[in-house]
């Protein structure tokens, strides 16, 4: 699909910009974190095109992408400050210093927080996405009811979220039907508090360390 896409979109972007090839100066392509096959394309892709137009290339980070977003929306956003990257594959924090250069403070050991979302939502009978499921019957629960174990609190900046999704395993392992029916809004209350007071905790730790 990325194959069949590709030249389409690229195709779409220079239109709707009104540019021609000969405008560009050079190319930009991801060239990580991410699936492999989409990787290889957009690369092999953006290869030939600076060949062909006879122009630089440069490779760049998938992850410094979305942090660079919030500049193009808004110029005047601080620098320096702590970014956290929080999407279904990647949960990061970085240090974004005065001079735009993007240093990354702790990323997770295991699993992602959109990840653990994702699981946790399935294990509760709910849709795909997770997130947007599971926080929609958290809304009906009481996330005091229910508590759930906050990895690496004092430790160090890292996440680890594949012992949360354990914890509710174990929990969902111990319930019948109805033991089930009557406790899952708090159940997916208990579960996404757990996962967002660690995001929130170790973001503003990770604030107050490097003094922005």
């Amino acid at each position: 699909a990325h194959i069949q896409k590709i030249e389409q979109i690229a195709v779409f972007a220079m239109d709707e910009a009104r540019l021609t090839w000969q405008d560009l100066a050079g190319v930009a392509v991801t060239e990580g974190p991410g699936l492999a096959g989409a990787l290889i394309v957009g690369l092999n892709y953006a290869k030939a095109l600076a060949f062909a137009l006879n122009i630089p290339i440069v490779g760049v980070s998938h992850l410094e992408g979305h942090i660079a977003s919030a500049w193009l929306e808004d110029p005047s956003f601080p620098r320096s400050c702590v970014v956290l990257v929080v999407s279904g594959g990647h949960t990061h924090l970085y240090h974004m210093a005065q001079d735009g250069g993007a240093g990354l403070l702790a990323c997770t050991r295991d699993d992602a927080a959109g990840e653990a979302f994702d699981k946790g939502a399935q294990m509760l009978g709910l849709g795909f996405p997770g997130g947007p499921a599971l926080d929609h019957l958290a809304q009906a629960g009481d996330p005091s009811k229910i508590r759930f174990p906050r990895s690496m609190r004092k430790s160090s900046l890292e996440f680890s979220f594949s012992g949360l999704k354990t914890s509710l395993l174990y929990r969902l392992q111990g319930m019948d039907e109805s033991q089930l029916a009557a406790a899952r809004a708090d159940l997916a209350a208990g579960y996404q508090e757990a996962i967002v007071s660690v995001l929130v905790e170790k973001a503003f730790t990770a604030v107050h360390r490097c003094g922005v």
